[in-house]
């Protein structure tokens, strides 16, 4: 597998193999789906809350006498079937995260970046020191590259202040990740993966470790 190596300026520069035991491995699509599913499931905040009758204020007082009045028979205005009343089965606080193995993760993240691979959507980036920590000097860098109007993530072997910094109003255009901190669900909510080139070393090295214990 070949991806193409760009400059800061966009222009093609060469093409690079990668290593085929990391990149061109068996694509388990079902994996990826489950991983996916956990890892979206782990950012649900699972605060939603709704107040049973019990915890509505009001409705100590029988709202009319047990007989007599020709209306129905009532104990409280807090009663789920009166228009301020609580609610029967509604949502409660509950933890909805999901544990993965490290293997599973580690698999699932090699996966996740050979099947990029082979839809043709890896490239290479020239390794890059931002000089300022303004938006603008990253964004004519990304501006450069063949992305089609994709959301894109870039991966680096150190996240440097700058390039923080100057990466912030951008996340939800190009996100910025570490080869340390990156996962497949990271991979999967980016059609495009831009790799520094100093980053394709230990990525490669992340990888194996992945392979080695499949």
């Amino acid at each position: 597998m070949k991806v193409p190596l760009y400059t800061k300026e966009g222009k093609k520069k060469q093409e690079v193999v990668l290593n085929p035991e990391v990149f061109e491995v068996r694509i388990n699509r079902r994996l990826l789906e489950l991983v996916r599913d956990a890892y979206s499931a782990n950012l649900r905040r699972g605060t939603a809350n709704t107040k049973t009758r019990g915890e509505v204020r009001g409705g100590g007082k029988k709202p009319w006498k047990q007989k007599g009045t020709g209306n129905a028979r009532h104990g409280s205005t807090r009663s789920p079937i009166w228009k301020g009343g609580g609610v029967v089965f509604g949502p409660r606080p509950r933890d909805y995260s999901v544990d993965l193995s490290k293997t599973i993760r580690g698999k699932a993240l090699q996966i996740a970046v050979a099947m990029r691979g082979r839809e043709k959507n890896i490239m290479l980036l020239e390794s890059l020191k931002l000089a300022t920590a303004k938006t603008k000097e990253w964004a004519d860098i990304v501006k450069t590259l063949p992305l089609q109007g994709k959301k894109a993530v870039y991966l680096t072997k150190d996240l440097d202040v700058n390039l923080k910094r100057a990466s912030r109003n951008l996340q939800k255009w190009v996100c910025v990740k570490s080869v340390s901190d990156v996962n497949a669900y990271d991979i999967l909510q980016h059609v495009k993966v831009i790799i520094d080139e100093s980053a394709l070393e230990p990525l490669e090295k992340r990888l194996m470790a992945g392979v080695s214990k499949s």
